[in-house]
This record gives structure tokens, C-alpha cells and sequence, in this order.
């Protein structure tokens, strides 16, 4: 007789996190011989050439384990942020990093406030350690700080807020995150996600760094996974106060950075020409595909990230299915919380032309 082993209670409620299908697989299922992945938000232009160089060079060493306090790394960001190493801590992706603040801060019956669409390991992690999440509803697509102000009780142990936001690309403009830093309780962590940091392309956009020591509960999390191009190497990287850096360290896995990662870290944050280029880059293209879908007569939030969130007004799903047999992954809405809608990741100029293509053929299909 097979006995199933029960799970913690706060296991049961959690779905995993949905994966996609592989590019093969997808070929072969629909009979196609190019598909254009444009749902995972990566970098179409990929990483620095100077990354391979570096990286090839460090296979000789792969029998030895990577430096656990990441001193090299460490060391470069400080300096590259004109702050002190002491104010950094790597992670297996930024992911990690959100996991390491949950099990260091969040007890049983703790709460953490965050919005409902925004990156879904905020709610799963918070749940795993047997806090509630305290969802308060996106505005327009927008942060709701007002809304998120109310949320806060003695309960409270964290603020999340995904600036800029995944899945809807929008941010918040920086008074009026400034303000609410600065009414926030200073026992309340405000985590600020910046994943997208290196892709905003507007002046109202708060430059978070410069709080750290006059506000000791702000934590910043930035990623090498985005515009560096390192996703596939998974490292992120938080930023805060030495003293809450000195409590994430107690609970964070001894060698959760791999000797690859760091080193790539290195050399990708060495070539910030080849940051510029892609953040430029995107920007054009992004104008591009705003000016296209406004001609097609469709809606989307105003994108700050490598990302657009596009609503089809109709089956989000649908288009989305629509769009995959002719070669086109995207993220349907109807995973994001928003069924009529779909996010599309910008590509080089002749994906998101091609694209464009592809949707318009949709959209005249479901007239």
C-alpha cells in the first residue's frame, strides 16, 4: 500500500511556475521551420562579445569551487556604483535573492504587500515561509502606491514593488515613489525590483541608489539576466544596507554563484558600450512597434522594459495561439492575469517587422 507524503501547508496552495515548450518541440507540433521565441523577455542581441573570451579562458578551472563571497564581483559593482562592497550580495539570478529575503525576514503571520499582475515569486515566496501576501490591485497597469499605503499594518514586514513592472512594462514615477519611501515605516523593508533598470528610457524615473543610507530599509535587486544577456548563467545581484546584506549571508547557500557566472558578471559589466547599443536599440524598436500597433488600432500600457503588453481586445489566448502557428511565441495574458491581452518581447528590427505581419494577418483573421 503506497502511503502519500503530505506536503507543509503552505506547499499545497502553490501551482508551479508554468515553462514553456521547447523550440523543437513546437516546430514539430506545428509543422513550422522557423519560430521567432519572443515571450521570455531575453536580450535579442544577446551578451557582450568580450564575455566567450572570458569565460573559455576559466575552463581549466571548472574542478575548483567558485569564490562563495564573490569578492571580485563585489568589488567591481561597488565601484562601477561608487558604493562599498560590503552593500552587495549575489544570487543564482535575482530570483534567489527574493527567496533569501523571505526566509531571512518573513515569520509566520507576517505580511508582504505587492500588487496583483506583477512578478509571480513575490506571492510564492512569501507563501512558502508562512507569510500572506496582501495583494492590492494595478491601476492602468501602474503600481497604486496610495492603494499600497492603505495595505500596510503592524502586520506588514515588506513592500514589493517591480519597477519596472513585469508583465505590464509600466514604472513609477519617481516623486511619487520618493514619497512613499519616505512615509513607508522604517521596520517595513521596500524591496525595489529593477530588472528592466538598464532598458527605462524616461527622466520620471527614480534613481534608487541614492536612498541606501538615508533610508536603511530600502533593498534594490538588479540582474545580470536581462540586458547583460547572462540568463542562461542565472545571477543577480541585491543592493542595501551593510547591515541587512550581513543577514541575507546567514541563510544564502555557501556557493550559490557559479565560477561562470562570475566571471561572465565580469566581463559583461566591463562593456557598457554594449549596454548603451542594446538600450538604444530597443528604444528605437520599441517606438517602432508602438507606431505599428497604434496603426492597427490596438492598445497597450506605455513600456519602459524590453517588453510590450498588448491588448487584442479579444481572446488573448487565442491570438496568442494564432500568432505561435505562424512562428511567433509570445506570453498570452490569460497566464498574466490579463486574458484579452499577450506580451510580446521587442526583437531586432526584421523579427518585430515580421511580427507585426503576423499580427495584423491575426487580428484581420478574427474580424
Amino acid at each position: 500500500m503506497n502511503v502519500p507524503i503530505k506536503t507543509r501547508a503552505q506547499i499545497e496552495s502553490i501551482a508551479p511556475y508554468v515553462l514553456g515548450q521547447s523550440l523543437e518541440d513546437i516546430k514539430q507540433e506545428l509543422g513550422i521551420s522557423h519560430v521567432y521565441k519572443m515571450s521570455e523577455n531575453e536580450n535579442t542581441y544577446g551578451s557582450s562579445p568580450n564575455i566567450k573570451k572570458s569565460v573559455i579562458k576559466s575552463l581549466d578551472s571548472l574542478h575548483l569551487y567558485p569564490d562563495g563571497a564573490v569578492r571580485e564581483l563585489r568589488a567591481n559593482l561597488a565601484h562601477f556604483y561608487s558604493k562599498d562592497p560590503s552593500e552587495f550580495i549575489l544570487g543564482n539570478g535575482s530570483d534567489e535573492l527574493i527567496r533569501l529575503l523571505t526566509r531571512t525576514f518573513i515569520s509566520e503571520g507576517d505580511e508582504a504587500v505587492m500588487v496583483d499582475v506583477t512578478f509571480p515569486r513575490y506571492q510564492t515566496n512569501v507563501i512558502i515561509e508562512g507569510g500572506t501576501p496582501v495583494i492590492v490591485p494595478l491601476v492602468h497597469g501602474v503600481h497604486s502606491l496610495q492603494n499600497m499605503k492603505k495595505a500596510i499594518t503592524n502586520h506588514t514586514k515588506m513592500v514589493f514593488i517591480c519597477n519596472p513592472n513585469n508583465p505590464t512594462g509600466t514604472i513609477v514615477g519617481k516623486d511619487e515613489l520618493l514619497d512613499f519611501i519616505e512615509w513607508v515605516p522604517a521596520n517595513v523593508l521596500v524591496i525595489l525590483d529593477e530588472a528592466y533598470y538598464e532598458y527605462v528610457y524616461t527622466d520620471d524615473y527614480l534613481e534608487s541608489l541614492l536612498l541606501l543610507h538615508k533610508h536603511p530599509n530600502v533593498v534594490v535587486l538588479r540582474t545580470f539576466s536581462k540586458i547583460y544577456g547572462l540568463a542562461s548563467l542565472r545571477i543577480g545581484y541585491g543592493i542595501a544596507h551593510p547591515m541587512i546584506i550581513e543577514e541575507l549571508l546567514k541563510v544564502k547557500e555557501v556557493f550559490n554563484a557559479n565560477g561562470l557566472a562570475q566571471i561572465a558578471a565580469l566581463a559583461a559589466l566591463e562593456d557598457q558600450e554594449f549596454i548603451r547599443e542594446c538600450s538604444d536599440k530597443n528604444a528605437s524598436e520599441r517606438k517602432k512597434m508602438e507606431k505599428a500597433l497604434d496603426q492597427l488600432g490596438l492598445t497597450y500600457f506605455p513600456s519602459q522594459t524590453n517588453f510590450i503588453m498588448v491588448d487584442t481586445k479579444k481572446s488573448g489566448q487565442h491570438v496568442a495561439f494564432e500568432l505561435l502557428k505562424r512562428g511567433f511565441i509570445v506570453r498570452s495574458g490569460h497566464l498574466l492575469g490579463y486574458p484579452s491581452m499577450f506580451r510580446v518581447t521587442i526583437g531586432k528590427p526584421q523579427e518585430n517587422e515580421a511580427f507585426i505581419e503576423a499580427l495584423a494577418q491575426c487580428m484581420i483573421g478574427e474580424e
